[in-house]
Formats: C-alpha cells, structure tokens, sequence
C-alpha cells in the first residue's frame, strides 16, 4: 500500500450532479463543500499585514507568541487548564496534519489505524499513503489489537456525533490498553446546536475529566478555518502529550513543514478574540435554523447533526437519488458514500453558503421557486 493505492478523487464523481444544479434558472446553491464563504475579520486581516516583513524562516515549532495563545485558548474556550508550550504545535491547516500522522508516527505496513464508520476521507488517505490497514469502528470496545492510530471525530464530520465525557474516557482507556494514539479531531467544537450542546461546551479529549490524570498519548487537533473564516490561510494545530508532539514536531524539522510567519502572528491573534467567533456562529446558525425545518417537510430525516458545520439527511434511499433530486431543486449537496460503507442512503449538506443561497434552497425545498 502507499501513493499508488490512493483512489480517484471522489469529487469528480459530482460534476455531473453540479451541472445539473446549475442549470436551474435561479442558479446554482451549493451546498457540498465546508468551504467558509464569509469575510476573514479586519482583526485578523490587519493582523496578517502587520507581519508581512518575513525575511527569515519562520519557526516549525510556532513562535511564542502563538503557543502560548494556543495554551490560554485551550485553558479559556476548552477546558484544558494544564497545558505548556511543549505541549503544541501549529499546523499547515489541519487537513495536512490527519493525512500525515501515520507518517510522521512511523506507522507502517502491518499496522492498522482505526477511523469512524462515517468519516472523513483524509484518516483513510493518511493510513493508505503510510501503508497501514483501516479499520472502520466507533465503539472502543471492538478496536482491534494492533491499532497504532485511532481517530474519533467530535463533533463529527458529515454526521455531526458529539462525544460526552464519559465516551471520551472510555475511549481513552481503550486506546492506552492498545497501545494506540488516539487523536481527537475537534475542529467544529464551537459548533454546539442541539441537547445538552447547545448550552454546554462541546469536551475535548484533554479535558481533565476525561485524561485520568495523564495526557499520555492523547492529541486534539483543531482548525481555524471554520471559526475564523482563515480556510485560505491554513492555520490550525495540535496539542496534547508532549512526547508524542515532541516526534511530530521533529518529523516535521526535517519536512521542512512549518506555517508562514505572518500566518502565525494572525492565528495569535485570531486565538485570542473571541468576539468575532461568537458573530460568526450565529451566522451559522441562522442558516441551520432556515434549512433544516425545509429538509424536513421535504422529507429527509436529520441523523445526528447535534453540532457541526452539517446537516446529515437522508430520504431512506440511495444516496445518489438524492442527489439528482436535489440538483433539480438546484442544490449540490455532498453524496454519503464519500464518507464510508455506512452511509449509502444519507447526504450533507454545509451550513457555508450565504444567506441569501440558503433561502434559496428553503424556498425550493418547500416548493416555492427561488
């Protein structure tokens, strides 16, 4: 296994639906990709000019500045009190980072990396280009013996799965009997919707309720693209058990891999406001709560969705028909498939197209042409 035995691209697969959702006379709505399409805060912006004198090479390891507004970050808006600076690291977005971690912890031909039954595609790529076997399974108790990696995803991406303390300790506890890393992807934690979420924070996996008293090898990766509306500056990192981060961060030395200078200043101060994160959720909130009631009188049922970027709908049959029927509504939404064997019949839908798109896809949905 390795580069060789990457598939196609699965977006290519969705041109025709896009063409066809085009097509519609008052235009596309495009729902398929967690692209932001909201402005980047002058906060940020400003931030971003202030460091364009970059003449010398920026640091892998993130200046000062930014890990220790990553540390007062994880302490303010995550519950994670005890964290150093050697506990973080920036990343060159996210997305790098998951496809890379098998990599860059070594693993191999014969090991296995666990992912969840719906997931994001890029755990799968990361296992496939470091050799390693996947294994697709959410509940700890079955994780294999030989597990090296195991991802969880909360608040999960397409389904919205938010994991609660005690999930998360069991998985802890499960992956220390393996042996395993477990990594926490959690770059839509401030997305909380429904239930207990929407008035409680949504629990990282180096909460202290949940470590048992260790960071051991626990990650928690995080982005600001969704947050921050910073996608285009690929700004994101990792925090966690200082051993662990300690063999990334020298992999990383060595590839060369570091986020640009005034990136890191902006990610600073984007970490430190959290104003402009309260606005734009509520942007994204007022999407969800046009959409989702349409989706319903539809007639697609919303699976979890509980927080997130997403809404994961289904009609109760494949998924592709969805999608043709929705593209001559002139909506594209994201095929189920995309995410795994265990997701043929739903479709998702992102909350990251303008307002005025999203009532759009309301009125159509509800059979008023828009």
């Amino acid at each position: 296994m390795g580069v060789r035995d990457l598939a196609d691209y699965p977006w290519d697969a969705v041109v025709a639906y896009r063409e066809r959702a085009a097509a519609h006379p008052g235009g596309i709505v495009d729902l398929a990709i967690g692209s932001p399409v909201d402005p980047t805060p002058d906060i940020i912006r400003q931030a971003l000019a202030e460091a364009t004198d970059a003449h010398s090479y920026p640091q892998t390891v993130g200046t000062p500045p930014l890990r220790e507004a990553i540390v007062e970050w994880y302490a303010r808006r995550r519950g994670v009190p005890d964290l150093r600076i050697d506990n973080v690291l920036p990343t060159i977005g996210s997305k790098e980072l998951v496809a890379l971690l098998p990599t860059l912890l070594g693993i191999g031909a014969g090991d296995i990396v666990v992912q969840p039954r719906v997931a994001y595609p890029t755990y799968a790529v990361g296992a496939t280009v470091a050799g390693a076997a996947v294994v697709s399974e959410d509940d700890p108790a079955r994780w294999p013996e030989g597990a090296k990696l195991i991802w969880i995803n909360t608040p999960g991406n397409p389904d919205g799965r938010t994991w609660t303390v005690d999930e998360l300790a069991a998985a802890v506890r499960r992956a220390r009997e393996l042996g395993a890393v477990l990594a926490s992807d959690e770059c839509y934690a401030e997305l909380g919707w429904d239930g207990r979420w929407a008035t409680e924070p949504v629990p990282s996996v180096l909460d202290p309720r949940v470590t048992g008293g260790t960071r051991a090898g626990l990650l928690s990766v995080y982005s600001l693209s969704k947050q921050s509306n910073l996608a285009g500056y690929r700004a994101a990192f990792v925090a966690g058990c200082a051993r662990v981060v300690g063999d990334i961060l020298t992999a990383r030395k060595h590839l060369g891999l570091m986020p640009p200078a005034p990136v890191q200043h902006a990610m600073a101060v984007a970490l430190r406001d959290d104003e402009h994160v309260a606005v734009q959720k509520e942007r994204y909130r007022r999407r969800r709560d046009l959409l989702r009631p349409a989706l319903v009188e539809a007639g697609f049922r919303i699976d979890g969705s509980e927080a997130g970027l997403y809404l994961w709908a289904t009609q109760g049959r494949d998924a592709w028909e969805s999608m043709g029927a929705l593209a001559d509504l002139g909506i594209l939404a994201g095929p189920g498939p995309f995410y795994g064997d265990f997701s043929a019949e739903h479709v998702r839908l992102s909350l990251t197209a303008p307002l005025e798109r999203v009532e759009a896809a309301a009125a159509r949905l509800r059979g008023r042409d828009s």
